[in-house]
């Protein structure tokens, strides 16, 4: 059994813009993220997708719509793909909380992983409800190929499980731009490779430049 799985960051929104903290805060796409949704809708539809899963917050939701009309299907809508929940950090830009939270941000770029801020989640928590999701839904349609529509953080975590990368550089180590693709296949519910990674050809026009804030060891003074 090979189940090939799909997984699409959705398209931007004016907080990606921003450069907000928007994890748990339900934003929709704007018109950019709309027609980058458009985009990919165009380049997948001559594939064959047994499904579409989703985060059911709107701008996952939208991007995952576009992405399904094609092929007559509707979106899965699973809670386990939501976006880290950033606390009350949500919808402050990240100067804003350097200096009303320092002492939690600084602990934050030191091990995103484990640490959460005060209402929020950490990496960990992250991946223990969105990686067995991930396993359930390949086993769920062997020899298959389907779509899963998440977020940025979300799905870099999510890679690392699934490809055996140590979590605690999740930030470090991966990017993902706004309705890029990742393809994995699956082996079974364990086994994994990577076949594409934060794909963006179905827009761009160049190669690929990390977002800004990727992690603190590429631009803080050390990674300059």
């Amino acid at each position: 059994m090979t189940t090939r799985i799909i997984l699409i960051r959705h398209g931007a929104t004016t907080l990606s813009a921003e450069d907000r903290f928007a994890g748990s805060t339900d934003v929709e796409l704007s018109q950019e993220g709309r027609t980058q949704a458009s985009r990919l809708a165009a380049r997948l539809a001559g594939e064959t997708l047994a499904a579409v899963y989703a985060s059911p917050l709107r701008r996952t939701q939208e991007t995952a719509t576009i992405v399904a009309r094609p092929h007559g299907l509707e979106p899965i809508l699973e809670p386990g793909l939501r976006e880290i929940d950033h606390g009350h950090w949500e919808q402050l830009t990240r100067g804003e909380v350097e200096e009303r939270y320092r002492d939690e941000y600084e602990a934050w770029e030191h091990d995103p992983f484990t640490f959460a801020p005060t209402g929020g989640e950490s990496g960990l928590s992250v991946m223990a409800r969105a990686l067995p999701l991930v396993r359930i839904i390949a086993v769920a349609h062997p020899d298959g190929m389907v779509a899963v529509v998440s977020h940025k953080a979300t799905i870099r975590l999510l890679l690392c499980g699934l490809l055996g990368i140590d979590p605690r550089g999740y930030r470090d180590r991966f990017d993902q731009a706004p309705c890029c693709l990742n393809l994995i296949e699956l082996k079974g519910p364990t086994r994994a490779r990577l076949m594409a990674y934060n794909d963006t050809s179905h827009y761009a026009t160049g190669l690929a430049h990390a977002g800004p804030h990727i992690s603190p060891w590429w631009d803080g003074p050390g990674g300059r």
